[in-house]
């Protein structure tokens, strides 16, 4: 997840069958702002299966236009005796980048970020009034996906990004993740020893800082490997204001059925 992205990136990632992706899909992202919910979790964590719980309840339309969700899974509860196999030092790496640009040093599991911003009213229910309001602002950038079949076993993305206003260029990244649902986990160690646990929206792979051109654009191909583990995948990118932390624009593309 460290890789140049002029180079070739073979991911280990999931899919709901090992065949190749028939035709072609693409996505263009909406005129309004798409918000992107970021949950912080862990296996190791005996308070996060309601987190969990409540993003897989969300039922998001991955192809729709009001929010995508993105799942990390941390790796600093690994110490306690449960090692999370969908954690990730970059995924801690992430979360500490998000306090810092909330000028915060705090860093807990689970938390909620709605638009980069603390969202402790998750408890609550469904976010569906501020992401109403997320909803009504206009987008500050554009991103196109298109999904192509590759070789067997691989799938090709073309990602296009464009930031019209040259004062959101200033900061503006681009990351991109494969996320994948319907993971089940049979915990034998840690905080939650003995419970079964069910995932969605959880990010198997990440690359982020992705910085735009002169122009304030972007054009690159990737080609990822996809193994046999079972599980819905689809495919997010998002740019986003690396010094402030908000998000210009996100987009969420699931992989083609077979």
């Amino acid at each position: 997840m460290t890789s140049l992205w002029g180079k070739t990136l073979l991911l280990a990632v999931a899919l709901m069958s090992p065949t190749a992706l028939a035709g072609q899909c693409r996505a263009t992202s909406a005129t309004h702002a798409v918000a992107l919910i970021e949950l912080y979790t862990s296996e190791g964590c005996d308070s996060c299966p309601p987190a969990d719980r409540w993003l897989s309840g969300l039922k998001l339309d991955t192809g729709g236009d009001g929010a995508v969700a993105l799942a990390f899974h941390v790796d600093y509860w690994d110490r306690l005796g449960w090692n999370d196999r969908f954690a990730s030092a970059a995924f801690t790496k992430r979360q500490y980048e998000q306090a810092k640009r909330r000028r915060s040093d705090l860093v807990y599991t689970p938390q909620v970020l709605l638009q980069g911003r603390d969202f402790d009213a998750w408890r609550n229910g469904a976010p569906a009034a501020p992401i109403a309001s997320i909803n009504t602002r206009p987008a500050r950038a554009s991103i196109e996906l298109s999904l192509e079949n590759a070789a067997p076993g691989t799938v090709t993305v073309d990602l296009q990004v464009r930031v019209p206003d040259a004062r959101d260029r200033a900061h503006a990244a681009i990351a991109i993740a494969l996320t994948q649902s319907g993971l089940v986990s049979e915990v034998k160690a840690g905080e939650n020893a003995g419970k079964r646990l069910a995932h969605d929206n959880v990010v198997r792979a990440w690359e982020a800082g992705i910085p735009l051109g002169p122009a304030g654009e972007l054009q690159r191909s990737i080609r990822w490997s996809l193994p046999q583990e079972r599980g819905p995948l689809a495919i997010v990118a998002l740019v986003e204001d690396t010094a402030s932390g908000e998000v210009l624009q996100a987009l969420a593309l699931p992989l083609c059925a077979p």
